[in-house]
């Protein structure tokens, strides 16, 4: 079904920064605060906070119904324009009992953010409206030194252009995953060690796949499996291009064989049209990459068959940086021959 595009952002637009799931601005004000200004100066926006988003993280972790009520407020607010999450956390699946889907299908606002965010976004799925899995105010906007140009310009785009996204071109700079405790400010004008450029990995030589965008952390869709948040096999998922990415908690290539299987005997993996990985977050040595790629190709084609379905591994979005932003819900097309992903159509209106 194609879902509900949101207006576009514009220099001038009110962003609502807020926290469904770990209260870092609380816990770490000045990391918040430097993800907000440099935001805020890059695409000329104003960023408020929604009522509970500043709130101690301990307060916010008993209070699920109050950050519920935060989304549910921001996409109701006509004065509002976007909703970026501050972080992401653990525990965004607490919110679900308290959402309405039907405030959030008749409210359509870009929504964006990623790692646990991967619940909300799951949730924007169900209502019918395209989101946006990207940067956060905290990790990704409050990068150490200054914003990835690459992360900038892949926002720019997507969310504050009507023209067609295009293709998305491969970050051909230097890219880091290194973590500089934040609890120490003098660490934020130190910059992150960075690695060589790595390409994306095309484990198909010809062939072009179309299908709509769906996807998230690998460890937090996982928790969803069972819930009425994840997509069905037949109405919500036939034909779609299946997004991955792991955390910085370093999950081994283990777990997508196993997330693979489990999709595979709930009737999903047979109708996806092709799987986008991410590169692997937390503290894994990069010479490991290809491990992770062995194991999604082994269980997708080896042990079900798939032979056919594009795989594209490496990508730049999840817990390295800098990301780029996927329009989840939109359509996206795969090219393996050219080497090349393209979105077709703009991913916002422009009224």
């Amino acid at each position: 079904m194609k879902k509900m595009k949101p207006r576009m952002l514009r220099p001038g637009s009110r962003i609502a920064a807020i926290s469904l799931s770990w209260g870092g601005p609380g816990a770490i004000p000045y990391r918040y605060e430097i993800g907000k200004q440099q935001f805020e100066e890059a695409f000329g926006v104003t960023v408020i906070e929604t009522e509970h988003a500043l709130r101690d993280a301990d307060w916010l972790a008993r209070n699920p119904e109050a950050r519920a009520d935060d989304l549910m407020a921001a996409f109701v607010d006509e004065t509002i324009d976007g909703i970026i999450s501050t972080i992401g956390g653990e525990d965004s699946i607490r919110t679900l009992p308290y959402l309405d889907l039907d405030l959030i299908r008749n409210n359509p606002k870009v929504f964006m953010g990623f790692s646990d965010t991967t619940i909300s976004h799951a949730a924007c799925f169900k209502a019918g409206i395209v989101s946006f899995y990207g940067p956060s105010f905290m990790a990704g906007f409050a990068e150490n030194g200054g914003m990835f140009p690459y992360m900038v310009d892949s926002v720019r785009r997507t969310l504050f252009s009507p023209e067609p996204i295009g293709v998305i071109e491969p970050n051909r700079a230097e890219w880091t995953v290194e973590y500089l405790p934040w609890e120490n400010p003098e660490n934020q004008s130190i910059r992150r060690k960075l690695n060589p450029c790595t390409d994306w990995r095309f484990h198909q030589d010809e062939g072009v796949a179309e299908g709509q965008l769906f996807g998230g952390c690998v460890e937090v869709l996982d928790w969803l499996r069972g819930t009425d948040y994840f997509p069905s096999a037949v109405s919500d998922l036939h034909g779609a291009v299946l997004f991955l990415e792991t955390s910085e908690e370093g999950a081994p290539p283990s777990m997508l064989s196993r997330f693979v299987r489990c999709l595979a005997a709930m009737g999903i993996l047979e109708g996806l049209s092709g799987i986008l990985f991410g590169r692997p977050g937390g503290d894994v040595d990069p010479q490991t990459f290809s491990e992770y790629d062995d194991a999604l190709c082994k269980a997708v084609r080896e042990e079900y068959g798939f032979n056919d379905m594009p795989i594209v591994t490496n990508m730049d979005f999840g817990h390295t940086d800098p990301m780029f932003v996927i329009p989840m819900g939109m359509k996206v097309r795969i090219n393996s021959a050219k080497q090349e992903i393209a979105v077709g159509e703009a991913a916002v209106t422009k009224n």
